[in-house]
């Protein structure tokens, strides 16, 4: 590769510079050449977290610079990958798997099938990847170690779509959520502000909030799944 790689080509050109690039860095520098996928776990924790700061900063910018260092950890993992000696695979292998996936899962662009609008485009796709991955539950695939209030948006989100509704009775709470909803003001700072008291409050009480959540979300998900098995033999005992 020469040292100044051609400014302008084709779309993708870079990304094989990229790859060449980090090709000679495992190849001949020491740092690089003594790194796992194990070690390199928290450098793609951190630039995960600082692609979401760009973003939410509206720094276009920064957001393009942040990217390029999460690539550069997708891009590496896949270069110590290649490595094993058992099972090998690369970054071509890599895209090879997203792009049928794109493919599979998008079959009113690529197929014959028709959708009405976006929310039908996410209900098949969900659909496609149940089937695909032979999960039995909404719930079941979601990552447990998110950060627990995306955790929790996601299996909320995921419950509700499967026809499970956060009622009293589910929640078992004896709370009107009407009424709590009323206490607080249901925007971006009324919302925020009444999580930041509810940290506090668990602070003073020497409680981690992020632990309490989790364990409720985990209970949670037991119950989703509880209430999908409860419809399902419903389903059968009236046919």
């Amino acid at each position: 590769m020469s040292e100044q790689p051609e400014a302008h080509g084709p779309t993708g050109s870079r990304l094989l510079d990229l790859v060449e690039v980090m090709d000679r860095l495992r190849t001949h520098c020491p740092w690089d050449q003594r790194q796992t996928h194990e070690s390199l776990v928290t450098y793609l924790v951190e630039e995960t977290y600082e692609v979401l700061e760009a973003a939410e900063t509206g720094d276009r910018e920064h957001l393009r610079e942040e990217l390029g260092d999460l690539l550069l950890q997708i891009v590496f993992h896949a270069r110590i990958a290649a490595e094993d000696p058992d099972a090998p695979w690369d970054i071509d292998d890599v895209a090879a798997g997203i792009v049928d996936k794109l493919v599979r899962r998008h079959p009113h662009v690529f197929g014959g099938a028709v959708v009405a609008d976006a929310a039908e485009v996410e209900a098949n796709w969900e659909q496609l990847k149940a089937a695909e991955k032979q999960r039995s539950s909404a719930v079941d695939g979601v990552p447990i170690g998110l950060p627990a209030l995306t955790l929790a948006a996601k299996l909320l989100h995921r419950a509700e779509r499967a026809g499970v509704t956060c009622d009293r009775q589910l929640m078992k709470e004896d709370r009107d959520p009407a009424v709590e909803a009323a206490e607080i003001h249901l925007d971006s700072e009324g919302v925020g502000a009444a999580l930041f008291e509810i940290v506090a409050l668990a602070s003073r009480a020497g409680v981690d909030a992020e632990q309490a959540l989790r364990a409720r979300l985990r209970a949670f998900a037991d119950e989703v799944r509880a209430a999908e098995r409860s419809t399902t033999a419903d389903d059968a005992a009236s046919r």
